[in-house]
């Protein structure tokens, strides 16, 4: 994009909620099964049947738009936004047009600069989802079926101002709302199972200027990755056009991930929406909203700063061990074990985290319990074992669901730090490595290194580092 344009950037977030039942039946809201089994005359859209309101897709839908900072509307009520698609046979999709559950919402993001940019969300409101279309071949025919286990899941659509201005700030408020999203409970926020899909509105104008220009959708974007690149290549596209003096169309694009591309979808068009009369009309009063901000747990921000005054972590520390709901909670059952919380942290985010993503698991269902992972810090943090033994006991935890104790037990990991011990072992390492010894007080202080490898090899890896090192220092000089 040349110096002489900016971005405008506005994004749509279809989430879905993560109830048991769809938002106007009570068929299962469950993904995977087999194809049309979670259905009903209501969620098939038959004639002469009357949807049934969710409470608990009302409750998730309301502590996603506290997470969010939104201001919850007294009243709120369904519309039928009419337009006509395979996925779609009555014609219309319930959602919330003139009258959306909730407005005026924000995220603080942290821009490329490590500063902070504050994106506005204009409102959030519930829908039905549609139903899932599957395009296969038979033979030589392209076929297209229709699944209707989705059709009616409980959604709510998170519609920002136009804020944004570069695909970084993108990418950062889609991590920063699916973090506050999932501690809220209200969803898993999915990118890969489809429980959170992203559109984006872009559009370039002047530098400086307020005005607004014709945007382009890009639609249904399934990792955050993608949605950046999409974005990158959209205001390229756009820049190019605008220095060919071809005029922006406004129109629907899909991201092509395989060739890194945008490519032309439809003309954009908009149905009406007009009341729905079989659903009534949401009223809340004061005393259940203060009854949902109560049930809303302590938000990443909060925890972050509370992680650094209670336990001493680094900002990045706080951070990282804040992320997400599951990882807090996990980091705060190791702490109280009585471990340093400053090394749990840096072994959760260093060791654990990276091997659970080697093997494909995730933190919940881990056979490391926070009882075995503050035993292993707690066996490392007295000198026990080193810490190469600890990275080998941390996988076999993994593997055999044994305490660290047994695991040590069973492989020899005990560390070495009998100092009479260690003090032949030097003097063997040192008698058998002249060239070195005289290396290093001729002043190569590599020798060190070289000389303290051969040490902790011959102890087969279990010297204490700290002792060997001040023995080995204090026989050279």
């Amino acid at each position: 994009m040349t110096t002489d344009h900016e971005a405008v950037i506005g994004l749509e977030i279809h989430v879905q909620l993560n109830c048991p039942t769809k938002m106007f039946c009570d068929c299962p809201n469950r993904a995977g099964d087999e194809p049309n089994q979670n259905t009903c005359p209501i969620c098939l859209w038959l004639p002469g049947n009357l949807p049934r309101f969710s409470r608990e897709a009302l409750e998730k839908a309301t502590l996603a738009c506290l997470a969010l900072n939104c201001d919850i509307q007294k009243e709120s009520a369904f519309d039928q936004k009419v337009y006509y698609y395979p996925d779609l046979p009555k014609g219309y999709q319930l959602s919330q047009f003139h009258h959306p559950l909730a407005k005026n919402g924000w995220l603080n993001i942290t821009d490329a600069d490590g500063g902070t940019k504050k994106i506005r969300i204009q409102k959030i409101h519930m829908e039905e989802d549609v139903a899932r279309l599957v395009h296969e071949k038979e033979g030589r025919t392209s076929v297209s079926l229709v699944d209707f286990n989705r059709a009616g899941a409980p959604l709510v659509e998170i519609v920002t101002q136009p804020d944004v201005r570069t695909p970084h700030q993108a990418m950062e408020f889609l991590r920063c709302l699916r973090s506050q999203l999932r501690y809220s409970g209200s969803s898993d926020c999915s990118m890969e199972q489809g429980t959170m899909r992203v559109d984006a509105n872009v559009s370039l104008r002047p530098r400086g200027s307020d005005q607004m220009n014709t945007k382009v959708e890009i639609k249904n974007m399934n990792s955050i990755r993608h949605v950046g690149d999409a974005i990158a290549y959209e205001i390229t596209r756009q820049a190019n056009s605008l220095k060919a003096g071809e005029p922006i169309v406004l129109h629907t694009r899909l991201w092509d991930p395989d060739n890194r591309v945008t490519t032309a979808m439809r003309g954009k068009f908009e149905g009406p929406c007009v009341p729905d009369p079989s659903v009534p009309r949401i009223v809340v009063d004061d005393a259940w909203l203060e009854e949902m901000r109560r049930a809303l747990p302590e938000m990443p921000d909060k925890k972050a700063a509370r992680f650094m005054e209670q336990y001493g972590l680094t900002a990045e520390e706080a951070s990282m061990m804040s992320a997400e709901r599951e990882l807090s909670e996990y980091f705060e059952a190791v702490v109280e074990h009585k471990t340093s919380p400053r090394l749990a942290a840096q072994w959760i985010s260093g060791q654990l985290l990276p091997l659970l993503k080697e093997r494909n698991a995730v933190l919940p269902e881990s056979a490391v319990t926070p009882e075995c992972f503050a035993g292993l810090l707690l066996m490392l943090a007295r000198e026990e074992i080193n810490a190469n033994a600890a990275k080998e006991v941390l996988k076999r935890l993994q593997e055999s669901g044994d305490t660290p104790e047994e695991i040590v037990a069973q492989c020899g990991f005990r560390q070495v730090s009998e100092a009479g011990e260690l003090e032949a072992l030097v003097d063997r390492v040192l008698a058998e490595n002249p060239s070195a010894v005289e290396n290093f007080r001729k002043g190569a202080s590599k020798a060190m290194g070289f000389l303290m490898g051969q040490a902790m090899q011959a102890s087969g890896g279990k010297a204490n580092p700290r002792l060997l090192k001040e023995i080995m220092t204090r026989k050279l000089q």
